[in-house]
């Protein structure tokens, strides 16, 4: 006998432990597309849920250059708003998903949120002689506080608003950096803070650190590689267009020196015009890159696409010794895509393909189904490409040919991106190398007629 269990739970069961709930709650995250905001606001649910550590309310501060400011701040207004939050949390069938959901649309609506009354709240993070909250953040310590209102090391305007004798505050910090603090209470429950509640608090506090300091991370690695990539763009722009341009000025100034020159004049024309020509094609292999925007899709077959492919006049070489073979899977569903597109990119990929192969080798191509995927493949019986090529091969302006751009196969590679699909290579030195091109199909597989 075989049983099978969803890996996530979305059920709150309150009857176990809190360590298991809150990594459930917490285990969202990693299976939804939430920004930071979204991923901390899943920490301060994890927090607060009775099913997880249990906390009446959550309040989260985040730093801004050397200021600590008041961001969000989690959990009903009153005792009364308690009570109907626990019941509405409390209803059987009420999972995570549903938890967090609810307080995404509670902080959504700021007459109902205590999210205002903090926004207020700035601490300087470098003066001596810090209070509370920014004390916690900048010792990267957690403070467990009880008897509030007698402590000084309390800001009085903090006290003020959160208006509790004890209180939990949780600092979020990555090795070097303050991130912010988490401040936790039981204002309504009244229930005291334990060890277990606090063990578990700062594991949260470790989590939202590490939330917001691998986001920060993401975020300069992509600016640096939009900052290589123009880079990459201007070294590419300026040697295809400079040599053209060079050579266009010296047969100019040749035309100018020797005006009566019949002679000259045609030869230096007719190169001059193979220049603007090729810089042309530069350009526009350029723009064709820079505009993938694939924004009308239609339901169409294959099939036909593909036989007219091997027809098309250029890829039929008997000259050079090279078979062209293809072999289309029967009743194969229609795809969803940009017919012309799609021809670009298969041709693209059948070029490459055809300088792959020294004479006397084969090229094939196939389609075939393989749920949910249309899948062409096309085979090349060239020399091959080591790892290190591989690896490079969607990096732009880089290209194993003496002419190439070193665009077509990322071309190839956002069009299907652009439709939902994805490409795939295989390589090995001396074996050749298949392109793989998954398309999403739109219906099953038909049935023959």
């Amino acid at each position: 006998m075989i049983e099978t269990f969803p890996l996530l739970s979305s059920d709150a069961l309150s009857d176990g432990p809190k360590e298991l709930s809150l990594l459930s709650i917490i285990a969202q995250a990693f299976f939804q597309p939430f920004s930071v905001e979204e991923n901390l606001l899943v920490v301060l649910t994890g927090l607060t849920a009775g099913s997880g550590v249990g906390f009446n309310r959550a309040m989260l501060f985040r730093t801004s250059g050397e200021t600590l400011k008041g961001e969000v701040w989690l959990g009903p207004r009153s005792a009364e708003d308690a009570r109907t939050i626990w019941n509405i949390l409390s209803t059987p069938g009420i999972g995570y998903v549903e938890m967090i959901e609810h307080n995404r649309w509670l902080l959504s609506r700021e007459s109902d949120s205590l999210t205002p009354r903090i926004k207020s709240l700035a601490y300087p993070l470098t003066l001596p002689g810090l209070n509370l909250p920014a004390l916690c953040a900048a010792k990267k310590e957690v403070f467990l506080v009880r008897e509030a209102r007698r402590e000084t090391l309390v800001d009085p305007e903090f006290l003020e608003i959160i208006d509790v004798d004890e209180f939990l505050c949780v600092p979020l910090y990555s090795q070097e950096n303050i991130l912010g603090a988490i401040i936790l209470d039981n204002a309504y429950s009244r229930q005291a803070i334990d060890a277990k509640d606090i063990r578990l608090a700062g594991l949260c506090g470790l989590i939202a650190g590490n939330y917001i300091s691998a986001t920060t991370l993401h975020k300069r690695m992509i600016e640096l590689e939009k900052l290589a990539a123009l880079g990459e763009l201007s070294m590419f722009i300026t040697h295809q267009i400079r040599n053209p341009l060079t050579a266009i000025g010296g047969f100019l100034d040749q035309l100018a020196n020797a005006p009566d020159n019949a002679n000259l004049r045609n030869r230096n024309l007719g190169i001059i015009r193979q220049e603007i020509d090729r810089l042309e094609d530069v350009l526009a292999k350029l723009a064709r890159f820079l505009k993938v925007d694939v924004k009308t899709t239609i339901p169409f077959d294959l099939r036909p696409e593909l036989e007219t492919l091997v027809q098309r006049e250029e890829f039929q070489r008997p000259s050079e010794g090279r078979a062209l073979t293809l072999e289309i899977e029967g009743n194969l569903p229609r795809i969803q895509g940009d017919p012309t597109y799609i021809d670009e990119a298969l041709r693209n990929l059948l070029d490459n393909a055809f300088e792959a192969t020294p004479g006397g080798g084969t090229i094939a191509i196939r389609g075939r189904y393989g749920d949910p995927w249309v899948i062409v493949e096309i085979q090349d019986s060239g020399p091959g490409m080591s790892p290190a090529v591989k690896e490079k091969l969607f990096s732009p302006f880089f290209s194993t040919k003496n002419q190439g751009f070193g665009l077509g196969l990322l071309f190839v590679k956002r069009v299907m991106e652009s439709l939902g699909g994805k490409i795939e290579i295989d390589s090995t030195p001396g074996h050749g190398t298949r392109f793989r091109l998954f398309f999403r199909s739109t219906e099953e597989r038909r049935q023959a007629g």
